[in-house]
């Protein structure tokens, strides 16, 4: 998405764009899976952050409501820790602060409605000096701020963990548990993550949506908003090589160009530029994830499109995933995604399903695969547990390994590095590289991980290639 975002806009600036993917279709991550004949979206199911994409649409000539059918989800998601512990997060704070205080009692209702006017405070002081400008440093973050914005900078609390600072406005430990979970959106544990990434619940209460087609619509959208401007793209071309003014593919022909925008992994490119990014340590990485893509037919649990089933030990889960193993007892995504509706039924008809479990990024020198035979098993026992059992039709599993050799240079990390300690924010590496022709986009980049941030992530190279392009 940060690639596709990118050439867009600098197509519509005028630039001849020639965009180069070893892909079959757009969209990198965003992808749908063939399963048993049936197409299924097994990337990012959520939709947040839509004025990031209003504002690249009208910026091509175009309209997001042109492309796209979009419907505001009224439940965020259901959570469930067992067969009657059932708890909905709703896109108005009124109403999921009541179901809080019939699921848990009125101090934790209060405690909800704290902490989300905390969670949006730090949503608003992050937004226009880290979110929508270049990568930057602490200090040079602190400058931006100014000393106006000083207690704002010490009220993000990067120096608090995101689980530390859940027991300020939760005592149930269920609910740390399911605000926790946010840290998994850019890959990270919870126990690790700053209380910065709080501001994950602010972005989700502002709104989801449900893509008509899947996120795969939306990826052929901003395709579609390129190539209305002028931009060329070549799909299933793989790169082996990238130079000052040309880009060679595996077929030995060579693109000549001015400027690249990268649009994978950062790491992808060290086999290519060697010293043009500088070296993840894997200790670093990101989680990965056992991903099942799934025709299956639902019995049981009330699904809706976006559910969450959670384990009994969620420090144990993330200490196993720390230590690269699968966890024994995971906790389990679930996106039914022909649930076009909130709380629609369910029909005797098979329907598309993604499942989701943290796991561990691949380690040097081994595949990774520690314990994933057992967590396959525990998956499903635990949402046998909760109540929901599937008739599988027909299902495919994309393991760390997979990740791996689909997107180089990752390792399998879904989301680059790890947001973990108080200036993990900011090695994140930002649009401009050592080499003045050369741009990164993407959610491993500046300023962060998930669709929209992706497409913040395109924004920021476009414009930095199109200022540095003017000033030569």
């Amino acid at each position: 998405m940060g690639g596709l975002t990118a050439a867009a806009l600098l197509a519509a600036r005028g630039f001849a764009v020639t965009v180069v993917d070893g892909g079959q279709a757009p969209g990198g991550k965003i992808r749908s899976l063939d399963v048993g004949g049936v197409g299924v979206e097994g990337g990012p199911t959520v939709f947040t952050m839509r004025w990031v994409f209003d504002e690249v649409f009208e910026s091509c000539g175009g309209a997001l409501d042109d492309a796209v059918t979009l419907q505001p989800a009224h439940i965020l998601a259901r959570h469930a820790w067992g067969p009657d512990q059932r708890l909905d997060l709703f896109a108005d704070d009124a109403a999921s602060a009541d179901a809080i205080g019939v699921f848990a009692g009125a101090a934790e209702a209060r405690g909800f409605t704290a902490f989300m006017a905390e969670a949006r405070t730090i949503r608003r002081n992050l937004d226009a000096p880290f979110l929508r400008a270049p990568a930057t440093s602490p200090l040079g973050l602190t400058m931006r701020m100014g000393l106006r914005g000083l207690p704002g900078l010490i009220g993000i609390h990067p120096f608090s963990t995101l689980w530390g600072r859940l027991a300020h406005y939760f005592a149930d430990p269920r609910l740390r548990q399911l605000f926790g979970r946010y840290a998994t959106y850019a890959g990270s544990s919870p126990f690790e993550a700053p209380a910065t990434l709080m501001l994950i619940a602010a972005v989700e209460a502002d709104g989801v949506w449900l893509v008509d087609g899947g996120m795969t619509a939306l990826a052929r959208a901003v395709e579609g908003l390129g190539r209305a401007n002028g931009a060329t793209y070549r799909y299933g071309e793989a790169v082996t090589g990238v130079g000052r003014s040309h880009v060679t593919l595996a077929s030995g022909e060579t693109i000549e160009t001015d400027a690249v925008v990268w649009g994978g992994d950062p790491q992808g490119l060290r086999g290519l530029l060697p010293g043009a990014v500088r070296p993840l340590d894997p200790r670093d990485r990101s989680l990965s994830g056992l991903v099942w893509t799934c025709d299956a037919t639902v019995q049981g649990f009330p699904l809706v499109r976006h559910n969450v089933f959670f384990s009994g030990d969620y420090a144990r889960e993330f200490a196993e995933l720390k230590a690269g193993r699968a966890p024994f007892e995971p906790s389990v995504y679930v996106c039914a995604q022909d649930r076009d509706a909130d709380d629609s039924p369910a029909t005797d008809r098979p329907e598309r399903l993604q499942l989701i479990v943290n796991a561990p990024a691949l380690r040097d020198g081994g595949r990774g695969e520690d314990g994933f035979d057992a967590c396959t098993t525990a998956t499903f026992e635990r949402l046998r547990q909760c109540g929901l059992t599937l008739d599988m039709r027909a299902s495919r599993l994309t393991t760390p390994a997979d990740f791996a050799a689909a997107f180089p240079g990752s390792a399998g990390a879904i989301y680059g590095a790890a947001t973990h300690g108080p200036t993990s924010a900011f090695k994140r590496p930002g649009a401009r590289t050592k080499l003045p022709w050369l741009y990164l986009a993407g959610g491993a980049t500046h300023p962060g991980a998930g669709v929209p941030m992706a497409a913040l992530s395109g924004i920021q190279a476009a414009h930095a290639l199109a200022r540095d392009h003017a000033s030569t």
